[in-house]
């Protein structure tokens, strides 16, 4: 048999095995078809029939657990927890919990080969205007950026200490936000901090931000 003999007759294999494919895969797909309402071919529902009632992923989730997580507080303050503190008592907690990143008096920490920056919590410069947008050299802290007390309430509730998040108690988490509230200059060292008067401190940068109320726009589903 010369080449041109054997190419026709590959030729001739693979056309052969194409037509059979097409074949089965032309009858597979009429079984696998219904008829909609109006005389269509409906491929959904034998898709639709065969999804499970379940993926096995994850688990159920009771109220105690869930709980436990449903911990955040927005700017309103409504889920602020019970519990209190002072800054006298939050600069214990705060010696012992944060001061190893923050600094003892809430200054922060550079960089360095061993650690990464941490953060400057205590500072109320620059007090006139609000300048941040046009120097990005300056530091952002508690006293001159954050916006409510309720949320410096949430985030060190949450995510402090950095090394074991979401351990402190109420009353250590008041008791450090009243500290950096009084260090900032914005309540007096004496003043307890709780749900009710948490809510009544208004930072010095809390007129800085707007909501986004911009309209128009794609929408999204």
């Amino acid at each position: 048999m010369n080449l041109s003999s054997r190419a026709q007759l590959s030729r001739g294999q693979l056309s052969s095995r194409a037509q059979r494919g097409i074949c089965t895969l032309f009858f597979v797909s009429i079984a696998a078809c219904s008829t909609a309402s109006d005389g269509t071919p409906d491929t959904r529902a034998s898709a639709a029939a065969a999804a499970p009632s379940s993926y096995e992923l994850g688990r159920p989730v009771d109220s105690v657990a869930l709980s436990k997580i449903d911990i955040d507080v927005d700017p309103s303050g409504a889920s602020l927890p019970a519990g209190s503190g002072n800054a006298t008592k939050g600069l214990v907690v705060f010696a012992s919990k944060c001061a190893m990143c923050h600094g003892a008096k809430g200054e922060g920490m550079p960089a360095d080969s061993t650690h990464i920056a941490y953060p400057k919590l205590v500072g109320r410069e620059p007090r006139q205007g609000f300048p941040f947008g046009r120097d990005p050299k300056l530091v952002k802290t508690v006293g001159n950026y954050w916006p409510y007390a309720t949320t410096v309430y949430d985030y060190v509730h949450r995510a402090m200490p950095i090394t074991a998040p979401g351990t402190m108690t109420p009353d250590e988490t008041y008791a450090v936000v009243a500290w950096l509230l009084s260090e900032n200059e914005i309540i007096d060292k004496a003043a307890v901090m709780d749900s009710a008067t948490l809510v009544t401190v208004k930072m010095p940068a809390r007129d800085k931000f707007v909501p986004d109320d911009r309209k128009g726009g794609a929408t999204f589903m």
